[in-house]
């Protein structure tokens, strides 16, 4: 049982069709609803907020159990009373993503110029409309600063964006398993994965909200081949091995045979109940041309802000290899930025950040230990 008990989402208008989010690409976005979940109690000072931000297909549930399926955040491993995100010393917010499709407005929502979902005419996002989001929500809660900012993969990237925005906002920055420019090889796998949708027949150019077709082929097989990129070669070996999924002969046929083809097709077909294939499209997008430190000016922000970094990566992760966090490393250092890095052993690969390697929560509750103590030197506990 999550150790946290049941868990309550909220909802709340941070933007209006009259005072709509303005996007870094350009356009405008209103009206903006956004899910979100908190745990543990703000303390009177405010000061000890840690801001968990979500991977491209997670939500705002990210610990406790949802009152509608009993099902555990996440994170529910790490957040919570003694956990290394202690609720019973801070506060909790975990918001659902822009863009997503589990409570926050999205493709999926409706365009108040049609009647009609966005579908295909929703704004392309970027990393800085996330913080955006995540910002204006902490203004809702009025919080001027966070203590630390939490994510992992796609979660990292938008601490680590947030930190070069604005880095007076957060203290310490927490980027696991994360990149600050994808390679071509990651881009290639999302690519893959937006064909097999958009050629869908049931795909409709992205406006299939009013029809009673979507495109669910597509949306499962760019969920298995991401799958397949989240685990490394030793997890699947372990695993699955060779095994055959009914007999001890092989069928020699096209059909499934072996555990791992079995595996995959679950893991395409439960996605169908959870996610958006627009989403999907739009969230992966933001990923491809991310690339913060572009900007000649941006890790002098972040040195100027004196926000201090943790950056974790393991060692079996492929999707995004130890080589990505150092060269945030790198970069964040030769700016003269207080990083610290762990590479953590693990035979999980890419999804070892979901799960508990050896090393690693304790590696991030004594940087957010650090932290605490630093918010205690002010006064503040």
């Amino acid at each position: 049982m999550a150790t946290l008990g049941l868990t309550k989402p909220q909802r709340v208008v941070l933007f209006t069709e009259d005072d709509p989010l303005r996007l870094a690409g350009g356009r405008t976005l209103g009206p903006v609803e956004v899910a979100f979940e908190t745990y543990g109690e703000l303390s009177p000072e405010r000061d000890n907020v840690v801001f968990v931000c979500h991977a491209l297909t997670g939500d705002a549930h990210a610990a406790g159990e949802h009152p509608d399926d009993g099902r555990r955040g996440w994170w529910d491993n790490l957040i919570g009373p003694g956990k290394p995100v202690d609720t019973d010393r801070f506060f909790v917010v975990c918001p659902n993503l822009l863009g997503g499709c589990q409570g926050t407005t999205g493709p999926s929502s409706p365009n108040p110029e049609t009647g009609h979902s966005y579908g295909r005419d929703f704004p392309i996002l970027q990393m800085s409309d996330f913080v955006a989001v995540h910002r204006a929500l902490l203004d809702h809660l009025g919080i001027e600063r966070v203590m630390a900012a939490v994510g992992g993969s796609l979660g990292g990237m938008q601490v680590l964006q947030w930190a070069v925005e604005h880095p007076e906002q957060i203290e310490h920055a927490v980027v696991v398993a994360a990149s600050a420019r994808l390679s071509a090889q990651n881009i290639a796998f999302s690519a893959v994965a937006r064909e097999a949708i958009m050629r869908d027949p049931d795909f409709q150019d992205g406006h299939y909200f009013e029809s009673d077709k979507k495109p669910e082929i597509g949306l499962a097989i760019a969920r298995m081949m991401a799958h397949i990129t989240y685990l490394s070669d030793e997890a699947m070996t372990e695993k699955f091995g060779r095994r055959l999924q009914q007999g001890e002969e092989p069928g020699f046929r096209f059909g499934v045979d072996f555990q791992v083809e079995s595996y995959l097709a679950h893991q395409g077909r439960s996605f169908l109940d959870r996610f958006d294939a627009m989403s999907y499209l739009y969230l992966t997008r933001v990923m491809d041309y991310y690339d913060p430190f572009a900007d000649p000016d941006a890790v002098t922000r972040v040195a100027a802000g004196g926000t201090h970094f943790l950056v974790v990566s393991f060692d079996t992760d492929w999707r995004f290899s130890t080589s990505h966090s150092r060269e945030i490393v790198r970069t964040l250092e030769h700016a003269g930025v207080p990083v610290s890095f762990r590479e953590i052993r693990s035979p999980w690969g890419h999804d070892s950040f979901l799960l508990q390697p050896p090393g690693y929560h304790p590696t991030v509750q004594a940087f957010l230990d650090h932290a605490d103590d630093c918010r205690a030197q002010r006064g503040g506990a």
